[in-house]
């Protein structure tokens, strides 16, 4: 936990002890170390470092349409593709087991997950590569945990995030503020609040010219401490209130530390990169089908950090949507998507030549994650005894 907030840290073990899932979210440095024990294939590939069933989620791409991706890219770096499998697959069994899911259950959605990733891979590899950069998946409402995200992402606009952020001024033609919520959203000092305000303009340097011009025309109103996730629990991340053509128009930014990949102490040196905050810009950029349009970084007091919207129509799954047949149409829709990212961001045919047609990779990762989830809860487990 060095580096973090220390006031915060507290939190962050509180949300892991809420459920092993909560567990195996906050404990993505534990289970890199774990498989840098491991043999792997040394096929090195970007990988998003943390593909859990509740880091693909709903977002506005920058025509404005709803996106369903992989959207979480903190962890990721250059390593072994099957670490991105492993992590998955690790999280379908445990969230299959969290709502009561048996053995079979949960073998047949990791089953299903690699048998997708494996169609597609090849399909990949047969295509343009043009292609496959353009490459869009349309059954996204006919899956019922992924619908369900979308209806909900619909709802999460900007003027939602208005009304559940700020509140209204308190003076006659003043600005709605930010309303405090001790721990998970505070106030910051004028010190910090400049500092911030400082980087969001070295920030839009970062970004394409025509996204630069439109942030040019936001101007910032009020800037707060905000909570976000488990795994970055205590880490340093900022909100922006910015407005553009009047009272409804609010953009707000998420400025959000980035201390590094919990895989950079196991992988070749040369792909690490210097500024963190573009690791991640670059990873997600190369992995998703379409990102955020104000997706940049920047540095606060020699700190990296990403900046994006902080909820532009977002939306992720939850545990409870993957009851029953749920799972396994997740599992298949899961398996499609990191398919894609892989083959965006690597070589589709080194990876399908690896595949092949065979059961024994499927078997083999299926192995692994009911053990890896075995040993998730033990650890979990053992943490919940350690903090009464």
């Amino acid at each position: 936990m060095r580096g973090r907030v220390p006031q915060l840290v507290t939190l962050k073990y509180e949300r892991m002890l809420e459920s092993p899932f909560g567990y195996f979210r906050g404990a993505v440095p534990v289970m890199a170390a774990d498989l840098a024990t491991l043999a792997n294939t040394g096929i090195v590939n970007q990988i998003c470092g943390d593909a859990h069933v509740r880091n693909l989620g709903a977002f506005a791409g920058p025509d404005g349409r709803l996106v369903f991706d992989i959207n979480d890219f903190d962890e990721t770096t250059r390593a072994p593709f099957e670490w991105d499998l492993k992590r998955l697959a690790t999280s379908l069994v445990l969230a299959g087991r969290a709502m009561s899911a048996k053995r079979g259950a949960c073998d047949a959605a990791v089953t299903a997950l690699v048998i997708r990733y494996r169609k597609f891979v090849d399909m990949f590899a047969r295509m343009p590569v043009t292609e496959v950069a353009k490459y869009q998946v349309h059954r996204l409402q006919r899956i019922t945990p992924v619908s369900k995200a979308l209806l909900k992402a619909e709802r999460s606009t900007p003027m939602h995030t208005l009304e559940q952020l700020t509140e209204a001024p308190k003076e006659p033609n003043g600005k709605r503020l930010f309303k405090e919520e001790r721990p998970l959203l505070t106030h910051v000092s004028s010190q910090v609040r400049r500092a911030v305000l400082g980087s969001v303009v070295e920030y839009g340097q970062t970004l394409q010219p025509e996204r630069r011009h439109f942030l040019a025309q936001y101007h910032p109103v009020d800037v707060a401490f905000k909570v976000v996730g488990t795994g970055s629990v205590g880490l340093r991340d900022y909100v922006v209130y910015l407005e553009g053509n009047g009272s409804t128009d609010p953009l707000f930014l998420q400025v959000k530390e980035q201390p590094g990949s919990a895989y950079a102490g196991y992988v070749n040196q040369e792909f690490l990169a210097a500024h963190q905050g573009q690791r991640v810009v670059n990873g997600q950029r190369a992995m998703q089908f379409q990102s955020d349009p104000f997706l940049g970084w920047t540095t606060i007091a020699d700190r990296h950090y990403e900046v994006r919207q902080l909820n532009d129509h977002k939306a992720s799954i939850e545990i409870e949507d993957l009851e029953g047949a749920g799972l396994l149409e997740y599992a298949e829709m899961c398996g499609e998507l990191l398919a894609r990212g892989h083959a965006r961001s690597g070589d589709a045919c080194v990876l399908a030549g690896y595949l092949g047609t065979g059961e024994k990779f499927g078997e083999a990762l299926a192995s692994f994650a009911n053990a890896y989830a075995d040993q998730t809860i033990k650890d979990w487990e053992e943490l919940k005894a350690a903090r009464k």
